[in-house]
């Protein structure tokens, strides 16, 4: 996804910063972090439930009517249950009709992507992000502290995860900053550049609180992981 003069450029940004300061920085690239399959079958039931009523609002219905009367006979009562048989039959199969049709164009990739909420994105790219985080801190010990700059390119959205002490050191501001550069990144096709703004924001927050405590122990890798 990024050249390796710009993976060569993170990690000269990452070791730089790291100089400075007692913490390390992470950062993952993802090309997307779900597939998300439910998303089709979700908007699928949304309109299989909404068109059907709709057209019956619109006045669609009466054709059926129209054409169910003129045959209307004597016996009102099998009048009545074929008038209902078909009402039921006919607002089934538009249902299904309608169900097949939005699965179909909502499971083409694009499409997927295109309408899948906000919302979801934002909880898959978190939970991505976490897992990361937690893979990594394994590495560690609570004293170290850490931050993870992730990033999902097809989702366009940005998770930092901050060990604790960080946060409660330097508050949400840095991050904030931080989350907003890679996006911007993201945005302009520039994520190198992104990334660097990112981990300088970072990397300044952790030199003023978490100054070297001597020569640097670089327990996680400075290269950009991508995935």
């Amino acid at each position: 996804m990024l050249s390796e003069q710009d993976k060569a450029r993170i990690s000269a940004a990452i070791t730089e910063v790291e100089q400075k300061t007692a913490g390390e920085i992470f950062c993952v690239l993802a090309k997307d972090v779900s597939r998300y399959r439910e998303v089709p079958l979700l908007w699928a039931a949304v309109a299989a439930f909404i068109v059907p009523p709709l057209l019956v609002f619109l006045g669609l219905h009466r054709l059926a009517l129209a054409s169910i009367f003129t045959s209307w006979t004597d016996e009102s009562a099998h009048a009545m249950e074929g008038l209902i048989l078909r009402a039921l039959s006919a607002f089934e199969l538009v249902q299904a009709g309608v169900f097949l049709v939005v699965a179909i164009i909502v499971a083409m990739p694009s499409v997927r992507r295109m309408v899948t909420p906000g919302a979801l994105k934002a909880y898959r790219v978190r939970q991505a992000a976490r897992r990361h985080f937690v893979a990594v801190g394994a590495r560690l010990s609570d004293a170290e502290p850490h931050i993870l700059i992730y990033a999902s390119l097809a989702d366009r959205r940005v998770e930092l995860v901050a060990h604790d002490a960080i946060h409660k050191a330097v508050g949400e501001g840095p991050w904030s900053e931080s989350v907003a550069a890679v996006v911007d990144g993201m945005k302009t096709g520039k994520q190198a550049d992104g990334f660097i703004k990112a981990i300088g924001i970072c990397g300044a927050a952790l030199a003023k609180h978490f100054p070297p405590t001597g020569a640097p122990a670089n327990r996680l890798p400075n290269t950009l992981l991508e995935t």
